[in-house]
């Protein structure tokens, strides 16, 4: 079972019209009609409220409408999975180009008409598509972007809803040129490239969307290191005045985090004597077999190596035993000194 079939029965099952259902979940009645033969594929879940607001009217379990549309849009990709990729609309390409930095168009233009859909145009416009489509699922619950759009499109607000759906699903090797006119061209200023690091620089048309320029990078770079602990400083200021610390035990304090919180200059002079005390720490030794305590070479009453012994639990539990049978040997021995020592005197 389907996402069509579901709404059509419950559809059926509640006496209710295909209008009515466009009207509950704010798109036109084509949208749901071609979504109901199949002429569109149900939207991802994660993309769209539609699913919540056809639920509800339908009154169905929550979530079941978004589980079946997972379903099917995965047994719909396997299909697809063999098809070959169409290259970029004309127009599509063209819009592209003209959002360009005016001093690099000719040059991207050139890669582009040399590569038609290669790698650098499939970058720029799958990043394009991934920052006003962010914005489009950022705003599609907020009535006054969504009425500044429909009046900039020339569109009622039912069509300009199901036109962000159908513009969330798309991708760089579909998108169309409605996309285009209706959302990257007003909402896109400009964007440039650095053709050497593949960086891009994108700005967003401040008349639909106030704020900055996103920039995305793809070149490696290091990692910016952690700011220090307060306390840490401190602790490494009064060290450096001693001069009394090693190289690994600095990077050792580094290291020590304690979510939530702050540590004291104290906390890492307690760590650092930890890490000098000899009491908690063991040698390293090879891990082998473990060997009989006592064995022919070894003398009745000693105490076998310590690196014999894989836990601390076992050391202590054969000194014991040793302690008490050194102890009965000592006091049998002086038992029997007394009995001699009796039969001399008499």
């Amino acid at each position: 079972m389907d996402v069509c079939l579901v709404i059509k029965q419950r559809l059926e099952e509640l006496g209710l019209e295909q209008r009515d259902l466009a009207a509950a979940a704010e798109v036109t009645e084509s949208y749901i009609s071609q979504l109901l033969t199949r002429k569109k594929l149900p939207p991802a879940p994660g993309r769209t409220d539609i699913y919540d607001k056809i639920g509800k009217f339908l009154k169905l379990p929550g979530g079941k409408l978004s589980k079946l549309a997972e379903e099917q849009r995965r047994e719909e990709l396997k299909r697809n999975l063999g098809d070959p990729p169409s290259p970029l609309f004309k127009e599509v390409r063209e819009l592209i180009l003209q959002k360009c930095q005016h001093d690099k168009e000719q040059q991207i233009r050139a890669i582009f008409e040399k590569q038609p859909f290669g790698e650098l145009e499939r970058l720029v416009t799958q990043k394009l598509l991934d920052v006003v489509k962010r914005v489009a699922r950022h705003e599609l619950q907020n009535e006054a972007w969504l009425h500044s759009m429909t009046r900039s499109a020339g569109r009622s607000y039912e069509a300009m809803r199901v036109s962000i759906l159908e513009f969330l699903e798309t991708d760089v090797f579909n998108v169309s040129v409605e996309n285009c006119e209706f959302f990257l061209d007003p909402l896109l200023k400009s964007w440039d490239v650095d053709l050497a690091t593949f960086s891009m620089e994108i700005a967003l048309n401040r008349r639909h969307l106030p704020g900055r320029a996103t920039r995305f990078e793809f070149v490696e770079i290091e990692p910016t290191p952690p700011e220090e602990e307060p306390g840490l400083t401190k602790f490494l200021q009064h060290l450096s005045a001693n001069g009394d610390a090693t190289k690994e035990e600095i990077e050792f304090l580094k290291k020590l985090k304690v979510k939530g919180k702050h540590p004291t200059p104290l906390y890492y002079y307690r760590e650092l004597q930890n890490l000098r005390d000899p009491v908690h720490f063991r040698e390293l030794t090879p891990q082998s077999k473990p060997k009989k305590t006592l064995g022919p070479a070894q003398p009745e009453g000693s105490v076998a190596p310590m690196h014999k012994y894989l836990e601390a639990d076992g050391i202590e539990r054969q000194l014991q035993l040793n302690g008490r049978k050194k102890a009965t040997q000592q006091w049998a021995g002086n038992r029997g000194n007394g009995g001699r020592k009796q039969k001399a005197k008499s």
